[in-house]
């Protein structure tokens, strides 16, 4: 069997999982793209920790509709996966040896950062699911670290999946279309987001808070981001880095998804 990229998803705002788009219509189709994982896990912007890692060991995670304002579609979406406890609890074991203070959760359910995406890529849920948190207080490097440790997951075709954006300034939204036109202050930073990837230019990528045009505009916070180098390091020794889908959603949100070899 191939192995497992490991990928990192835009997953934009929670009416991905239900509005015609791009990369709606691209996630759809990806998951038959790669050899079916033995089980998922997710590395979400919308589960955060401080001064520890945190890790689910669910058996049955519920459903978490963690936003409000949105169509009373969405809050009926039920994503049944079952918990990938074994995994979960391997990657509290892998992380603990690389020196991560990590705490283990077994009523976690998944948030919209997880069960979005992954209704799309694998809407019969039949693949076992387990999550762990980004830290808010930990840099791209320790991220990139967390990745690391995780890394050989993939020997044992477990799917890793950073799920984050690759721009998230939701204070620029302004009631825009889907398909608003898109400010130059988000499309220079993609650019040279995806330049600097393919490069595997990791000084620079590291540093992109002050080397990257506009990024503190594009990222006020980092959560989002933080996933892509988790997904990062996951992969071990990068052969290749591709850039999978790109487009982009209410002017603001570069919907990329990045695949690591």
């Amino acid at each position: 069997m191939a192995r497992l990229p490991t990928l990192f998803i835009s997953h934009g705002s929670p009416m991905l999982a239900i509005q015609s788009s791009p990369a709606n219509h691209f996630l759809r189709d990806v998951g038959k793209t790669f050899p079916r994982p033995s089980a998922i896990l997710v590395i979400s912007a919308h589960w955060e920790s401080n001064g520890e890692l945190a890790v689910s060991v669910v058996n049955n995670p519920s459903t978490i509709h963690d936003f409000g304002g949105f169509p009373r579609e969405l809050f009926e979406i039920q994503y049944p996966a079952s918990g990938a406890t074994e995994v979960g609890s391997q990657a509290a074991d892998l992380l603990k040896q690389a020196g991560f203070e990590i705490r283990t959760s077994s009523t976690r359910g998944l948030d919209h950062g997880a069960w979005v995406p992954l209704c799309l890529m694998y809407p019969e849920a039949d693949i076992p699911v387990t999550q762990v948190s980004v830290r808010r207080d930990a840099s791209m490097m320790e991220h990139l670290r967390i990745g690391r440790a995780l890394s050989t997951l993939r020997d044992q075709d477990v799917l890793v999946i950073g799920s984050g954006s690759l721009t998230h300034n939701l204070y620029e939204y302004r009631g825009q279309e889907i398909d608003a036109s898109v400010p130059g202050w988000v499309n220079e930073f993609d650019v040279w987001m995806k330049e600097h990837l393919e490069e595997q230019d990791l000084e620079a990528l590291l540093s992109y808070r002050d080397k990257a045009p506009h990024a503190v505009r594009n990222h006020p916070t980092e959560e989002h981001l933080s996933p892509l180098f988790v997904a990062l390091g996951a992969a071990g020794e990068v052969g290749a880095v591709t850039r999978l889908h790109t487009s982009y959603e209410y002017g603001v949100l570069a919907m990329d998804v990045y695949a690591f070899d």
